[in-house]
């Protein structure tokens, strides 16, 4: 029986997007931006044809290729892995303004009574690194949770795992979820990091996503539904809040490279992983690193070798992504782009330019699953 993986590397876009305009994206374009001004070389990747995708190489393929783009309006990462999931996402999210404060007083207040504090630090737009910088000293020093968000959908707050306490910053997180839920914020997210000073901080791998519940049924769902194992490698169960999920291995991209590579070992006739890989979009996009991007992209292809190489006939593994994240780009933020498709397992295919929802559509068909969802096989 046929096994399906499907990797999405996070942030990994193409431009093109037709509505890029409207996100102040137009121009956009992750993967050429890097390839024009540091160069790449992603041998395992081009062979399968990401090169003919993104239009810079004519050489001859071996893999299926093509662009996917979206339809949902928003340029973050539930939305992304929802609609490659087979539901596009049904409402608008909300966004905190760019502005000090960013949140309503009453979020905040919500917050610091919970932590037992006189306010909290923050309240603004940033990256992650930057405003632990920023604030995590003075958070050692009040205990003071930092919250922050983006121009994504989020609500994110910071806390020294060992002081402020790991549980104790997930039982916070978790509190707030509904609340902000109601409010159409997508994601809660605890970012624990370690450190005694500003020279030492740093992230921990235990962050925790509080997504929306997905409001149908997506890809995970319809594989369980018809029996099949499913796996999700990295933030998967996070952002699908554990629906459809059979099991879940997080890590760092390196960890999380030899778990997809022990399951294309041990995954069960007809399963289904579905696996994240989140260092390009959370340490390279988002800190505009074009040099520090390009090189996670030249080492994940090398990695990915020996995994294709270890396919079993049948298998088919397809590699996407949920947006870009320009690091040649203005900002910080994630970019509207569309973004390749590519895959291993079925020949070599022009697949041209499809939906998010025919990604799903085509994994389930390769799985021979009941459900397909509103999207088309391009199998």
């Amino acid at each position: 029986m046929s096994r399906a993986f499907l990797v999405v590397l996070d942030s990994v876009g193409c431009g093109g997007a037709p509505d890029a305009a409207r996100f102040g994206d137009e121009g956009a374009n992750t993967l050429l931006h890097i390839h024009e001004q540091v160069g790449l070389k992603m041998p395992n990747l081009m062979k399968l044809g990401l090169g003919a995708a993104l239009g810079i190489s004519t050489a001859e393929t071996h893999g299926l290729h093509g662009v996917a783009r979206e339809v949902s309006l928003g340029k973050d990462t539930p939305s992304g892995h929802w609609e490659l999931a087979g539901v596009p996402v049904p409402w608008d999210w909300h966004y905190f303004p760019d502005t000090h404060p960013s949140f309503p007083p009453e979020i905040s207040a919500m917050v610091a009574e919970f932590c037992e504090t006189d306010g909290i630090l923050g309240d603004c737009h940033a990256s992650g690194t930057d405003i632990i910088t920023q604030f995590g000293e003075e958070h050692l020093r009040t205990g003071k949770p930092i919250c922050y968000t983006s121009a994504d959908s989020v609500f994110q707050i910071a806390a020294h795992e060992e002081t402020f306490g790991l549980d104790r910053l997930l039982q916070l997180c978790q509190h707030m979820a509904p609340i902000l839920h109601g409010m159409n914020v997508g994601r809660v997210i605890a970012r624990p990091f370690v450190g005694e000073d500003v020279a030492s901080f740093k992230r921990t791998k235990n962050r925790h996503d509080y997504a929306m519940k997905v409001p149908s049924p997506t890809l995970l769902d319809w594989a369980k539904a018809d029996g099949r194992a499913t796996f999700g490698v990295g933030k998967i169960s996070d952002i699908f809040s554990g629906r459809g999920v059979d099991e879940s291995r997080k890590g760092f991209d390196d960890v999380l490279m030899g778990h997809l590579s022990d399951l294309v070992d041990e995954a069960p006739d007809g399963a289904l992983v579905f696996a994240n890989f989140v260092e390009f979009d959370s340490l390279y996009g988002h800190r505009r690193d074009p040099a520090g991007y390009a090189a996670h992209l030249e080492w994940f292809d090398e990695a990915i070798g020996p995994v294709l190489d270890k396919l079993r006939d049948g298998d088919l593994m397809l590699f996407t992504a949920d947006h870009g994240n320009d690091p040649t780009w203005t900002g910080n933020d994630h970019t509207r782009e569309q973004v390749p498709v590519v895959g291993a397992g079925v020949g070599a295919k022009d697949i041209g330019q499809v939906m998010f929802v025919d990604v799903a559509a085509s994994v389930a068909d390769h799985l021979g699953l009941t459900e397909r969802g509103p999207g088309r096989s391009f199998l």
